[in-house]
């Protein structure tokens, strides 16, 4: 390398490194000038990301969401997304399960693509809607550990399955989660409700604002305000407040 070219290489470096630093400034700015700064803090605290058995509330409507799932067979929880809806469902159905209140776990959601046409998907029937059904495998792997629920999957004490699959059945001494309902028609939803058996809880999530339907095909809203009138029927409704995602999550949803 000419003296030349090893100038220009040490001063490409100085250049990079003074980005670094301006960047680095500005981000220490933003984050009130605090070199501990995480934009995932929040209230001055750090948010707990370890495994915990019993999982807490975040916010009141977390609470009063919890408290309705332990005390009613049927829950809806509505809401925007990063309010915990899902997770705090899976949770509770686990802590159920290990408690022997129930004998199993049924998780099911609509394969609805995202407003987008993934095509055609190899593998067998279990592989093509293995994306559809992740989300929920998140969730029960970070209760369980990836073993466990490899295991209880094998066994048939876990079964996540897609919407389809319920029609015709009676889901007797089981904790059943409906994720993603607003992906689900009127008749869908209405189907999936008939199915709750004897020593059952069921708890339906979704946010009406994110459906991938037709708005005039999803069901979610107009069954939740009926299920509103029933006093065995408990419908918890969450916020932007409730939000435990990243704090940019409550922001963006005021102005989308």
């Amino acid at each position: 390398m000419g003296r030349k070219a090893a100038r220009q290489s040490v001063t490409n470096l100085e250049e990079v490194r003074q980005h670094h630093e301006f960047l680095e400034t500005r981000f220490l700015k933003r984050g009130n000038g605090s070199a501990d700064w995480d934009p995932l803090a929040t209230g001055g605290e750090q948010r707990d990301r370890r495994y915990i058995r019993h999982v807490r509330p975040m916010s009141d409507n977390q609470r009063v969401l919890m408290e309705a799932v332990a005390s009613y067979s049927l829950t809806f929880a509505i809401g925007p997304a990063g309010t915990g809806k899902t997770y705090l469902a899976i949770a509770q159905a686990v802590e159920a399960l290990e408690k022997g209140s129930v004998s199993r776990i049924i998780l099911t959601r609509p394969a609805v693509e995202a407003g987008e046409n993934l095509g055609f998907l190899p593998g067998a029937l279990e592989d093509k809607l293995d994306p559809y059904l992740r989300p929920l495998f998140d969730a029960l792997g970070e209760r369980l550990g990836g073993k466990r629920l490899r295991a209880m999957m094998a066994d048939g004490t876990i079964e996540i399955a897609p919407v389809a699959y319920m029609r015709g059945r009676t889901l007797n001494n089981a904790f059943v989660v409906i994720d993603e309902a607003q992906n689900c028609t009127y008749q869908q939803i209405k189907m999936l409700l008939t199915r709750l058996g004897w020593n059952s809880t069921m708890v339906v999530t979704g946010d009406p604002d994110q459906t991938d339907l037709l708005p005039e095909l999803s069901g979610l809203a107009e069954i939740a305000s009926r299920m509103d009138t029933l006093e065995r029927v408990a419908v918890v409704r969450m916020s932007r407040e409730d939000v435990v995602r990243h704090p940019l999550v409550a922001e963006m949803l005021e102005v989308l």
